[in-house]
C-alpha cells in the first residue's frame, strides 16, 4: 500500500512565496515609507519652529519657518505637506521673551506600488507632527 509520492516541492515553495513572503515584503515596504514620512514631518516641525524663534522680526520669521520646513521635507522626499505656525499666547506677543511658537506639519504618504486607479485617500496614510519652541525669557535686546 505504499504510494509513490514524488515531490512537488517546487510548486509548493512557489505558492508559499506568493502567499506569504510577497505580502510580508509589501507590508514592510509600506511601513517603512510611512515611518520615513513621519520622521520627515517631525524634523520639519522642529526645524521650522527653531528657525522662527531665531528670526529678527515677524516677516522674516514666517518666511524662514516655511523655508526650513520645505527644505527639510524636500530633503526627505515628502511632498505636499501643510505647515501651520501659531504664536502663543497671542500673535501680538510673538518674538518676545516668554512667548512660544507652535508649528504643525501635516500631510499624507502614498503607499508604494498602488496604482492611481485606486484613488488618493484610500492609498495613503496621514502623517503629522507638532513642535512647540519657547522664545526664551533671557535674551538680549536687539540694538536699535
Amino acid at each position: 500500500m505504499i504510494r509513490d509520492e514524488r515531490g512537488s516541492a517546487t510548486i509548493e515553495m512557489v505558492w508559499l512565496v506568493l502567499l506569504l513572503v510577497v505580502p510580508l515584503v509589501y507590508l514592510l515596504l509600506s511601513v517603512l515609507e510611512v515611518q520615513r514620512a513621519a520622521y520627515a514631518t517631525s524634523a520639519a516641525s522642529a526645524a521650522a519652529a527653531k528657525a522662527y524663534v531665531r528670526a529678527p522680526d515677524l516677516a522674516a520669521a514666517q518666511s524662514r519657518a516655511q523655508l526650513a520646513a520645505a527644505t527639510t521635507l524636500e530633503g526627505r522626499g515628502v511632498e505636499g505637506a501643510r505647515v501651520d505656525v501659531v504664536c502663543r499666547p497671542t500673535p501680538a506677543d510673538c518674538l518676545r521673551p516668554g512667548s512660544s511658537v507652535r508649528v504643525t506639519v501635516s500631510g499624507s504618504q502614498r503607499l508604494p506600488f498602488v496604482p492611481d486607479v485606486l484613488g488618493g485617500p484610500i492609498a495613503s496614510v496621514a502623517v503629522g507632527s507638532t513642535h512647540t519652541e519657547p522664545y526664551g525669557s533671557y535674551r538680549a535686546e536687539a540694538p536699535r
